[in-house]
């Protein structure tokens, strides 16, 4: 029972280190907790006058569930075992994602189109051990402003102790989506439409 759970958690916290804490439910008989201690999401770009970040902590499991085929003689091995993971999604509140600079939020959430689209969603594929332990290759469908795009991944998953931290990047090109790249100061401020996405994301494993 605790195998199960340790695996039902960690494979909570890759899904939303790939994509995008929050408690959700499901496991491979029925549901059980995901809890994720602690995320961050953080985007970072450049402009003609500066670089630029904005970053969240809220991320939501919206869909989790696990098949027989997660049981294996090792935690590796069960989550990614071909059909083991049967669904998982992780969703962000665009309206959530902040930056430190002045005036930044309103231009980012307008080129977001938050309100039409309130969700950023990542929905993941496939899983796959990486060329280490501690590495992992995700497949997934990232949906951003409405537009859906398939996209690839390279996590890496540290244990110490109690805990696993799962950190990775992404670099996307915002007109991918058909986000048209913000301005300011009547134009004269100018985005690159090429942003780097990083995430970490801290779970708490239970033990027993």
């Amino acid at each position: 029972m605790a195998r199960r759970h340790v695996r039902s958690t960690l494979l909570a916290g890759l899904a939303v280190a790939a994509g995008f804490g929050a408690v959700a439910g499901a496991g491979a008989q029925g549901p059980r907790p995901l809890t994720i201690d602690t995320a961050r999401i953080t985007i970072a770009g450049t402009s003609n006058i500066h670089a630029y970040t904005a970053s969240t902590t809220v991320v939501r499991v919206t869909r989790a569930s696990l098949s027989g085929a997660a049981a294996g003689p090792t935690l590796w091995e069960g989550v990614t075992r071909p059909g083991a993971i049967e669904a998982f999604e992780v969703t962000i509140p665009a309206a959530q994602l902040t930056s430190p600079k002045e005036g930044l939020d309103k231009n980012m959430h307008k080129a977001l189109k938050a309100q039409e689209h309130p969700d950023i969603t990542f929905r993941l594929t496939s899983l796959e051990a990486g060329a280490s332990a501690e590495a992992m290759k995700a497949q997934g469908v990232l949906r951003i402003a409405g537009v859906e795009r398939n996209v690839a991944l390279d996590l890496t998953a540290v244990r110490a102790g109690a805990t696993f931290t799962v950190t990775g990047k992404l670099d996307l090109v915002m007109t991918d989506y058909g986000i048209k790249p913000p301005t300011a100061m009547l134009g004269m401020l100018k985005t690159d439409p090429k942003v780097t996405v990083t995430f970490e994301t801290v779970l708490a494993v239970p033990l027993t």
